[in-house]
């Protein structure tokens, strides 16, 4: 019995040691699995890196950039913050969409604007920069030339060239002498806005701007308009239209059909704005405010003041009283400029004119 007795002690012992074998080498075989497949999928992968280099949304990037559009001209972060005085508010020259403007005098003596974008205003890297590079490529007499940009961290800095007389808002609303904004002057600026836009609208892949207004048009020493400010503007891949869930633009410049929930930003847009600008040089009034309507004596939207004038035959008292000889003006050619400006806004966006048929209005009836 003894003899018996240890033999199944023996084999029982023999069994307990195998099963503990072969489970030790089941776990170890299941954990070299385990640890031969890839530490994270292939999109998380690709998360991880577009995280380093900037991804839409983040606040921060982990790397320096800078980038010139100018052969001749180099720039860094640490060159823009020094030109600035660490972004002095000494040197604002704007308060332009997205962030500040300042005036920097770079080391090899150009002077540049210098706009300091909002944090609330980062993208994605990839489509930040795909977007600088389209609006350097565009080269207009009328449109402000983009040198360069900087990014580091949470600051994005874009380098323009600087255009000397400011804003034309500027001009028209804080009390500088208004006597150089003659009628032809006027005229002038309208038709170089007019020219820059229609060029933006017949790239092959047209551009819209989506905001412009007095305070995104700078004046040099000649007076002559550069379209500036791009921080709306966007490609139109097809169909002419560029689909959005925001309104995008500045009230008293948005066309009506905003008003109905139509959010796709298009050329007709610009075309009415356009047309909104073109008043506003001429008569001197916000499009933002309510003017004060003489037939009927209430307060009254610019466009609905403007058709009532026009209506009684009265153009050339719409005219910015502060125009020198105005008495003067030709009223053909007063006539002719509102008419125009009526046709830009339309309330239906089918039927608001392209902007090349504006300019070649324009051109027709003023040289």
């Amino acid at each position: 019995m003894n003899r018996n007795f240890q033999a199944v002690l023996a084999a029982a012992i023999g069994f307990v040691v195998v099963s503990l074998v072969v489970s030790l080498v089941l776990h170890v075989c299941r954990r070299t699995r385990r640890c031969s497949k890839p530490p994270l999928p292939t999109r998380a992968v690709r998360s991880v890196e577009c995280s380093r280099m900037a991804s839409a949304g983040d606040e921060t990037t982990e790397f320096d950039r800078s980038e010139s559009f100018d052969p001749s001209l180099m720039i860094s972060m640490s060159d823009l913050v020094d030109a600035t005085s660490n972004f002095s508010p000494d040197l604002i020259v704007g308060d332009g969409g997205f962030g500040l403007v300042y005036r920097a005098r770079l080391r090899n003596g150009l002077t540049v604007a210098i706009k300091r974008l909002e944090p609330l205003a980062f993208q994605g890297f990839r489509e930040f920069r795909a977007e600088m590079e389209t609006l350097a490529r565009l080269h207009h007499p009328n449109i402000v030339k983009i040198l360069g940009y900087c990014i580091s961290r949470n600051e994005r800095l874009l380098v323009y060239e600087f255009i000397e007389r400011g804003s034309l808002d500027q001009w028209l609303y804080d009390g500088r002498d208004k006597s150089a904004l003659d009628w032809d002057t006027r005229v002038r600026i309208v038709k170089g806005v007019g020219c820059g836009l229609a060029y933006m609208h017949s790239l092959p892949t047209p551009i819209i701007h989506r905001d412009i207004k007095a305070s995104n048009v700078l004046l040099d020493g000649g007076f002559a308009p550069h379209i500036a400010d791009f921080g709306l503007a966007r490609r139109i891949e097809s169909s002419h239209s560029h689909v959005s869930t925001q309104f995008a633009g500045t009230v008293g410049y948005m066309p009506p059909e905003y008003k109905e929930g139509f959010t796709a930003a298009t050329l007709n847009a610009d075309v009415y704005s356009f047309g909104i600008l073109m008043i506003e040089i001429m008569t001197g009034k916000r499009p933002n405010l309510p003017v004060l309507d003489p037939s009927s004596g209430k307060e009254v939207g610019l466009i609905v003041w403007v058709k009532n004038m026009v209506a009684q035959d009265l153009e050339k008292d719409l005219v910015d009283p502060s125009i020198v000889g105005r008495e003067g003006l030709d009223e053909g050619r007063v006539k002719e400029f509102f008419r125009i400006a009526f046709l830009c806004t339309r309330e239906y966006s089918k039927e608001r004119p392209a902007m090349g048929e504006v300019l070649r209005l324009l051109t027709t009836a003023f040289g």
